[in-house]
């Protein structure tokens, strides 16, 4: 029964093309690989052009964990999915219970009234609905792949990181009608371009630190160049070839090709 729910909605967000642009993860045609190109072909533009650009990385505190029961709910009846479907969801997230044991201890039972299964397809497209409204109303740039989250945008002049700023003013406001949280200490800002005012950005009372490099969904990104990013797989690439040539005794074409072709190869292929 599961897997009829998660064909019809899946056929639902296809045919009415539902979930936005922005969103990369678990969507039909769409990777962690069309959510780099699209971000930084649009970034790296703008700083070959010599604007100054900041992008703001940010991070929800337990995402599918946090999404609320009865907001996903109204949400889902705003993307008109059929009422039958809408109650199933409604029937599979309800009357579920939840309790901690250490030891011999345990807790009472409590009802869970938030959360969605990260492991589960059903889960991951639940969340793409949830989650779809968070670019309404933004300026900048804004793309995401599930709950991984960036916003950037020229930071040239006064004015452009003012924008920046009234848009994270607006994902805060988001997150605290979505009941769901930044994590402020792991949002961070990364400054590119010349002439880069290095702006000082927040979200609520809180300002928000600043990287030299972050690692975008598995790629490094610092100055625009790959050239962190090409160390690390090359070590990570020979820690693989050291361990194979320690630990595989026969060391025939047959035995070391495979091994090469699902270990090593991969590395370099993303």
């Amino acid at each position: 029964m599961k897997q009829v729910i998660e064909e019809i909605i899946c056929k639902h967000l296809e045919g009415g093309k539902v979930i936005g642009n922005s969103q990369h993860g678990f969507v039909k045609n769409k990777s962690c690989q069309t959510n780099l190109i699209a971000f930084f072909d649009r970034i790296t533009s703008l700083v070959n052009k010599g604007e100054a650009v900041d992008v703001v990385y940010l991070d929800f505190s337990k995402a599918f964990d946090t999404v609320s029961h009865d907001i996903l709910i109204n949400k889902l009846g705003k993307y008109n999915l059929d009422g039958a479907t809408i109650r199933w969801v409604h029937n599979w997230l309800d009357n579920r219970t939840q309790r901690v044991v250490i030891n011999c201890s345990q807790s009472c039972w409590k009802g869970i009234i938030s959360g969605v299964s990260q492991g589960s397809v059903l889960g991951t497209v639940l969340f793409n609905f949830f989650i779809n409204d968070l670019d309404i109303g933004i300026e900048r740039t804004l793309i995401k792949f599930a709950d991984d989250t960036k916003l950037g945008g020229v930071a040239t002049a006064l004015e452009d990181r003012v924008k920046i700023q009234n848009d994270l003013d607006k994902l805060e406001k988001w997150s605290e009608v979505s009941r769901m949280k930044f994590n402020k200490d792991k949002c961070k800002v990364l400054h590119l371009g010349r002439n880069n005012q290095f702006h000082t950005y927040r979200m609520g009372s809180d300002c928000l630190g600043r990287n030299t490099a972050e690692r975008d969904l598995g790629v490094i990104v610092d100055k625009l160049n790959t050239s962190q990013q090409c160390d690390a797989v090359a070590k990570k690439a020979n820690m693989i070839l050291g361990c194979i040539n320690r630990c595989v005794v026969s060391k025939t074409r047959e035995v070391i090709l495979p091994l090469y072709s699902a270990l090593v190869r991969p590395q370099s292929e993303y």
